[in-house]
């Protein structure tokens, strides 16, 4: 009973899936597509992620970690923060459980916040991307707002978030 507790939103989608196939072959053959290729993505891009991450844990030190990018580290973990973001390969929800790996080494949550918003933002492949396609100007023009909204947002954010709110996720990031 726990394992369809657990899996029930898998089952749900897996039933509304078979129930689309039933009612219309074609669009419910497109659904299953999507969701076959999704999951070879996922399967392609998670265990590199988590190799990467298992190496991180052992090779760098909490202390070395929190030296650089904790609480007082200062404009030094903010661009670290927007280095290690930028250089990052792969889709956003790879970037999850980076962040808690950074958690549970001692990373202030604002810089954890600044690395997911250049993860998903600043990338340089992006970057890249954007001058080819629409310009130098439209590129650095993005480039230059993104990074102090980035700031702002994660400033705001921990500003608002209750220090028990941010406790409770760095207790869950040490059991991982």
């Amino acid at each position: 009973m726990n394992m369809l507790k657990r899996y029930r939103f898998v089952l749900g989608s897996l039933v509304l899936m078979i129930g689309l196939y039933l009612i219309n072959r074609e669009l419910g053959a497109k659904a299953v597509g999507v969701t076959v290729y999704s999951l070879k993505e996922m399967l392609l891009i998670i265990p590199p992620v988590f190799i990467l991450l298992g190496l991180l844990d052992v090779w760098v030190s909490k202390e070395t970690m929190a030296r650089y990018m904790g609480p007082g580290s200062g404009i030094k973990g903010i661009v670290l923060s927007f280095v290690v973001g930028s250089v990052a390969a792969g889709p956003l929800y790879g970037a999850f459980p980076v962040a808690a790996v950074f958690m549970k080494k001692g990373v202030k949550f604002s810089n954890v916040l600044i690395f997911v918003g250049a993860w998903s933002t600043t990338k340089i492949p992006l970057l890249l991307f954007e001058m080819s396609a629409l310009g130098l100007k439209f590129a650095l023009v993005r480039l230059l707002v993104d990074i102090p909204g980035i700031v702002a947002i994660a400033f705001t954010l921990t500003r608002f978030i209750p220090d028990s709110e941010i406790e409770r996720l760095y207790e869950k990031t040490q059991s991982l």
